[in-house]
């Protein structure tokens, strides 16, 4: 992968190529940011201009028969780890090398994806993928053979805050002190997820959103779209390039979770005094309860984030309100008012609770039917 395919982030681009080309190469490296800032594909630039002895900012100059294997992924030095589950083929003990055909397809046709993305790839998104032992032994097993073109190798672990614990301690030992010239990149968008004594042995490179421009122009140039939509475009990604993908193929999911939220809220809002509206929110926590884990979690995010920017419409930072609900029914206007600096902190706090419990398999029917109860109080505090 050329770094000129990669969006944006020049700052970043130089400093990996300039360390490589005067081989200040950290052997453990966590690239940490949003997936749709480009951590991925930057980290698939960096790993093809060190294995390929390039030179000059561009993967361009060095062993071109390296660079010609990149194309398809498929260098024997390059190693990849990522979060997995099991399927209706693998039955037991998944690993990442069971779903490399699929991992490759996943990164030529979005290499800007999610975790969701991977999942519904996967056909999984009804599961919640980890990196467990059996990947961390595959790990240490690929990295005790030589390198085939005696240069370094790569181990590149996506997700790596799907961690578990014992995958975490296997591999610690290994990142501490990794044979001669193997080099690991992490990749995360919660390092806090990663336990300490990993993140202490890890050179931290942190990625930040993409500008709205550089989204814009790329949706101009390679997407064949006006100007104007594409910075309308760019400005509801909010920073991610996946995002915006998925608004122009209009297939974000945003459509549904926009009706479950409005169902939602409206519901939370008549509770207060009346017992068939809480019949109509625990009718809701039971529907979204259906739904898998991923999607649950997907859009609790997108719940969180109606709530800011409701609340920066209510405090007239309008320029900074890319959301706009496509209901006829429901004006931004009207809702705003409810979100503000009494409520929005407890709000978010409770959101977040929900996600952390769903994410460690707590019953969905009871977490969305607390949180739905205490919503109810949350939309009816008076501001400050």
């Amino acid at each position: 992968m050329l770094f000129s395919e990669v969006l944006g982030l020049p700052h970043i681009k130089n400093h990996l190529t300039t360390t490589a080309d005067r081989g200040r190469i950290p052997h453990a490296q966590l690239f940490t940011g949003n997936h749709g800032s480009g951590i991925l594909p930057m980290a698939i630039a960096y790993a093809q201009y060190i294995l390929c002895e390039n030179s000059g900012g561009e993967n361009i100059s060095g062993i071109q028969s390296c660079n010609s294997r990149f194309k398809k992924l498929a260098h024997p030095d390059l190693h990849f780890a990522f979060p997995v589950a099991t399927t209706d083929t693998i039955k037991k003990h998944p690993v990442s090398g069971n779903f490399m055909d699929s991992w490759r397809e996943f990164i030529h046709e979005n290499p800007y994806g999610s975790l969701f993305d991977w999942y519904l790839k996967l056909g999984i998104d009804n599961k919640q993928g980890q990196l467990g032992v059996d990947e961390a032994q595959e790990i240490v097993k690929s990295l005790s053979l030589k390198s085939y073109e005696g240069g370094y190798k790569v181990m590149l672990i996506w997700m790596a805050d799907k961690m578990n614990t014992a995958c975490s301690n296997k591999l610690l030992k290994l990142i501490e002190e990794p044979p001669d010239k193997t080099l690991f990149i992490l990749i995360a968008e919660d390092e806090e997820q990663i336990i300490q004594t990993i993140r202490s042995r890890c050179q931290i490179l942190r990625f930040p959103p993409l500008a709205e421009t550089v989204i814009a122009q790329e949706l101009e140039k390679n997407k064949k779209i006006d100007a104007l939509s594409a910075k309308k475009i760019a400005i509801q990604a909010n920073g991610n390039f996946a995002q915006a993908l998925h608004i122009l193929k209009n297939d974000s999911g945003d459509e549904q979770f926009e009706i479950w939220f409005i169902s939602w809220v409206r519901s939370a809002f008549k509770a207060k005094g009346n017992k068939a509206a809480i019949h109509d929110l625990i009718d809701w926590s039971a529907e979204i309860a259906g739904i898998g884990r991923e999607t649950q979690k997907s859009f609790l995010a997108y719940c969180l984030d109606f709530f800011r920017q409701a609340l920066m419409f209510n405090y007239n930072a309008k320029d900074l309100v890319y959301l706009q609900p496509k209901s006829a029914t429901f004006k931004m206007e009207k809702f705003a008012p409810f979100i503000h600096g009494a409520n929005i902190l407890a709000i978010t706090s409770e959101i977040q609770d929900a996600m952390y419990h769903i994410e460690r398999n707590g019953n969905a029917k009871i977490i969305l039917t607390d949180l739905s109860i205490k919503l109810t109080r949350l939309l009816h505090q008076k501001a400050a």
